[in-house]
C-alpha cells in the first residue's frame, strides 16, 4: 500500500495552512520532514502532486483527487476509531429502534436530536412496526427495542417490557359517513355493517394480531397510520384513531368522533426489549423514555 493515513494528513495540512512550515507547525513535525513524505510519496505514485513552478506550492489536477479521496478517507478513519472507543465503553456500535404505527414520530425524532447530541458514535437504524410486527421483529433479534409495543407480549419470554403512559384513542368517522348520523353510543352491530380502516400487521413469524375489528366487518388494509387517517378522512371506512393523531381533523370537521359502547378508549403500550441486553445505548434510550409525557394531540393535521 503506498497511501497512509499519515501521507494524506500531511497533504490535507499543506493545502489547509497555505505552506509546508504552516503544516510542520500544525503536526509538530520539522519542516524537512514534511517535504520529505510529499516527495516520498511522489515518488511512490509516481505523480505530481504538488506544482512548485509559482512563489507557492499548488495541488496539481492529481493532487486535488488525491486530496479531495483522501480526505473521505480520513472522515473514514477517524468516525471508526470513535466507534471503536465507543464500543470500548459500553456504547452499541449499532441500535435499532422499532417504533409502532401509534407512536407519534414527532416525540421520536426530539428524542433522536438528543441522543446524538449526548451519545455520538451509536449509529442508529428506524423501522416501522405495527401490531405483532414490533414483538417479532424484537425475538428475531433484527431490532434492539420496541417503542408502542402493544400488549400482550407474545408467549416464551425472553424479553422484559414498561408501560409507556396511556394513549387515548377515539373512534372516529367521517363527516359524510352514515355512521355519523347515527345515536351515540353506537353499537356493534351498528359498527360491523361498515367497513373498517386498519393498519397491516408487519409480523412475519408471529401470528398476526387485529385490534377493534369486529368478526364480520369488511376491512380496508392500509400500510401506515396516515393512510388509516386518510381513508377515514375520505369516507372509506370507520374505525380507532390515537386521539394525538385525530384531534386536529376533529377540529376541522374532516372528522368526527363517536362514542361506542363498551368499548376501552384507552390502551396501555409498552417499551419492549430483549432481557440480555445491556449496552449503554439502550439504558440511555429507556432512561430517557421513563420520562415520556402523556400524548397531547397536535395541533396541525398528520
Amino acid at each position: 500500500m503506498k497511501l497512509s493515513l499519515e501521507s494524506l494528513r500531511i497533504l490535507d495540512a499543506i493545502e489547509r495552512r497555505g505552506s509546508f512550515s504552516l503544516a510542520a507547525q500544525e503536526l509538530d513535525r520539522a519542516t524537512s520532514s514534511v517535504t520529505y513524505a510529499v516527495q516520498k510519496l511522489e515518488a511512490d505514485l509516481d505523480v505530481l502532486i504538488f506544482d512548485r513552478s509559482g512563489h507557492r506550492a499548488r495541488l496539481t489536477p492529481a493532487g486535488r483527487l488525491l486530496l479531495d479521496e483522501g480526505r473521505r478517507l480520513l472522515a473514514v478513519a477517524q468516525s471508526l476509531e470513535h466507534r471503536v472507543l465507543q464500543t470500548a465503553h459500553g456504547w452499541e456500535p449499532q441500535f435499532t429502534l422499532a417504533i409502532d404505527a401509534v407512536w407519534p414520530w414527532d416525540s421520536v425524532t426530539t428524542l433522536l436530536d438528543k441522543f446524538y447530541r449526548e451519545a455520538q458514535g451509536t449509529r442508529l437504524v428506524l423501522r416501522h412496526a405495527a401490531l405483532a410486527g414490533g414483538w417479532d421483529a424484537l425475538l428475531s433479534r433484527e431490532v434492539d427495542l420496541v417503542v408502542g409495543a402493544p400488549a400482550p407480549g407474545p408467549a416464551g419470554g425472553g424479553y422484559k417490557t414498561r408501560p409507556l403512559p396511556p394513549m387515548e384513542f377515539v373512534f372516529a368517522v367521517a363527516p359524510h359517513h352514515p355512521l355519523a348520523q347515527v345515536a351515540a353510543p353506537l353499537s356493534d352491530a351498528a359498527i360491523e355493517r361498515h367497513r373498517a380502516v386498519a393498519i397491516a400487521d408487519t409480523a412475519r413469524s408471529l401470528p398476526v394480531r387485529t385490534v377493534g375489528l369486529l368478526d364480520d366487518q369488511e376491512v380496508l388494509t392500509v400500510p401506515h397510520l396516515a393512510a388509516k387517517v386518510a381513508a377515514q378522512v375520505a369516507g372509506l371506512g370507520v374505525g380507532w384513531l390515537p386521539r394525538w393523531a385525530a384531534e386536529a381533523e376533529i377540529r376541522a370537521g374532516r372528522l368526527v368522533e363517536k362514542t361506542v359502547a363498551n368499548r376501552k378508549a384507552v390502551a396501555t403500550l409498552f417499551v419492549a426489549w430483549r432481557a440480555d441486553a445491556s449496552g449503554r445505548a439502550l439504558q440511555w434510550f429507556l432512561r430517557e423514555l421513563r420520562g415520556a409525557p402523556t400524548l397531547k394531540p397536535r395541533s396541525r393535521g398528520i
